[in-house]
């Protein structure tokens, strides 16, 4: 047997770089694809983790305005004299002789003794005890509930509004709730 020897030039095997540029390039897009991800995951966790924020305010919110709709279902109601969170209908400082325009629930100082604040709540995790105020509003007169004819009787109405402030401070839910009583 006789050994046969070939010999190859660099005619059959011209070089040029070809594979190298090709595969730098599908290194360029898995890399974008790869930061594109990472981005996305992170944009994600921290919609998650505000959301989580929120339902906590809410969940706080919540049961300082149950707990101020549980007040008004006493049977007889306390002064509204502009302390310990009992106000008049957008009368912040109990001054008749004034009108104001702003809201109670929107003029008060939520981090105050104006309000009522719940300081033994179960909830975990809240950056601040949640709290509330009941507006006492103007009476309104209602026809046929009285048994006279013709004799209106009046309705109370009141507003609760309640503040409850998530995991971190920037998450504030107010709620508010009329009450006919």
């Amino acid at each position: 047997m006789a050994l046969q020897s070939h010999s190859f030039s660099n005619e059959h095997f011209k070089q040029d770089g070809g594979v190298l540029v090709v595969s730098l390039l599908i290194l360029l897009v898995m890399t974008f694809i790869g930061v594109t991800g990472m981005q996305v995951t992170s944009l994600e966790e921290k919609m998650a983790g505000n959301m989580r924020d929120r339902n906590l305010a809410f969940q706080a919110a919540e049961s300082a305005l149950r707990t101020g709709e549980s007040a008004l279902s006493q049977a007889t109601l306390p002064t509204f004299n502009c302390s310990n969170g009992l106000y008049r209908a957008n009368n912040i400082d109990c001054d008749d002789s004034t009108s104001e325009t702003a809201s109670v629930w929107d003029a008060v100082n939520w981090s105050s003794s104006q309000v009522v604040t719940l300081n033994n709540l179960t909830l975990a995790d809240i950056a601040a005890d949640p709290a509330y105020i009941i507006e006492e509003l103007l009476a309104v007169p209602e026809t046929g509930v009285s048994l006279e004819a013709g004799v209106p009787s009046e309705a109370n109405y009141y507003r609760v509004t309640a503040r409850g402030v998530g995991g971190t401070e920037n998450a504030i839910v107010m709620v508010q709730s009329t009450y006919k009583r």
